[in-house]
């Protein structure tokens, strides 16, 4: 069943009231450049027609969220906050740490934070690399706002769900994921600089559709492995930096810098910055094809992408490579990738619109047979970012 009729009959029923308001705020798919939000480097995501979903309401004294997909509720006040617990000392669970968060964030930027009776759910997959939580912190930061009656931009709500999860709840992400939540243009992919934090949106060409394919296998970005990638590219620029003193990230090293120099980093160091420094130069190049309408060599970089996430900096896994390599020899199919952090989650596929429906069928038979259980297949839309529904 969709979240819409489920989160405002929920709230009805737990509360005994419908709800003042109601909030949608969409997971992301990104296209190319893939972990390159941390090193300064230019992404191309979407924001797609999958969301979370929140009722709510203006509450006294404390906030009550009721989490429908984990059949769980949690409790805190304003100055409980800081300390990530309920009213009793018990802990926030952990799903309740991104919207707690994201209050956090806004009331340490200024923001007055309402409390609220609320009860949400999603149909973005937990995990799966499609930015389940970018969702749930935008719906909620769109919330928090909406209560109390300030107004900060988009992107300034997305940077304040960036410092919840980096701060917060404890991933060192970069800002792409709430950025497109925020942001997201129907019909649109989303050029951002992670730099400057300059953005537009790039019209799809006509004839595509974006394919989802869900391994079905779950990863858990708090284990480590992320951050661990993200501090070796940090290393790297440390140790680029005695060649090359004006850099201040990967995004200001160029392939042939990169190639002159790289035998003086680690080896885990230099197979994970080359990945950053290839993939910020394929974003670039990726421009030039989208203007020409060039869905061919658009393509041909996402499955660069994708064997460089594989080969160097390893955060594919089987199911990923299957996936990718079964949808890449399908008719219709431009480029094919895993898209998100890795380590499971799905494939992104450009797909011709007019070979969608067969692709996904043979997509998930081709990989049914090799891996012995069926995947979840999205025939997905650009969809526009967080918003206030009727």
């Amino acid at each position: 069943m969709h979240p819409k009729p489920l989160v405002l009959a929920a709230f009805q029923q737990k509360f005994g009231q419908p709800p003042q308001f109601l909030v949608r705020a969409p997971g992301r798919v990104n296209l190319l450049g893939e972990h390159v939000d941390y090193n300064d480097g230019l992404v191309l995501p979407a924001a797609i027609d999958r969301a979370t979903w929140v009722a709510f309401s203006a509450a006294e004294g404390e906030s009550t969220l009721v989490a429908l997909d984990f059949d769980q509720q949690a409790v805190f006040r304003l100055e409980d906050l800081p300390a990530k617990t309920s009213p009793d000392g018990a802990p926030l669970p952990e799903w309740a740490r991104y919207p707690a968060g994201v209050a956090w964030a806004l009331a340490q930027a200024g923001q007055q934070i309402c409390p609220m009776r609320a009860v949400f759910a999603s149909d973005v997959p937990r995990g799966a690399g499609l930015s389940s939580s970018a969702s749930v912190e935008m719906a909620f930061a769109l919330a928090w706002q909406t209560l109390g009656g300030w107004n900060l931009p988009p992107l300034e709500r997305a940077l304040a769900g960036q410092k919840a999860e980096n701060q917060y709840v404890g991933v060192n992400c970069g800002i792409m994921d709430q950025f497109a939540s925020a942001c997201g243009v129907e019909n649109s992919l989303l050029l951002l600089d992670t730099r400057s934090l300059a953005w537009r949106s790039l019209p799809l060409p006509e004839g595509v559709a974006i394919v989802v394919a869900d391994t079905g296998v779950r990863r858990k970005l708090t284990s480590g492995e992320y951050n661990r990638r993200r501090a070796a590219c940090e290393q790297a620029v440390e140790l680029l930096r005695a060649d090359l003193p004006g850099i201040r990230s990967l995004r200001d090293v160029s392939p042939q810098e990169f190639n002159r120099l790289a035998a003086k980093l680690p080896p885990e160091a230099e197979k994970r910055a080359r990945h950053a420094v290839e993939e910020i130069a394929r974003s670039e190049v990726a421009l030039a094809a989208l203007a020409q309408g060039d869905l061919v060599a658009f393509g041909g970089l996402m499955n660069a992408c994708h064997v460089s996430l594989r080969d160097l900096y390893e955060v594919s896994i089987d199911e990923l490579n299957v996936m990718a390599e079964v949808a890449q020899s399908l008719p219709g199919c431009y480029g094919a990738r895993l898209t998100g952090a890795g380590f499971g989650g799905c494939t992104v596929n450009l797909v011709a619109q007019n070979q969608a429906g067969a692709f996904a069928e043979s997509l998930a038979a081709g990989y049914r047979l090799q891996m012995g259980h069926s995947p979840e297949i999205y025939i997905c839309k650009a969809s526009q970012g967080a918003a206030l529904c009727s």
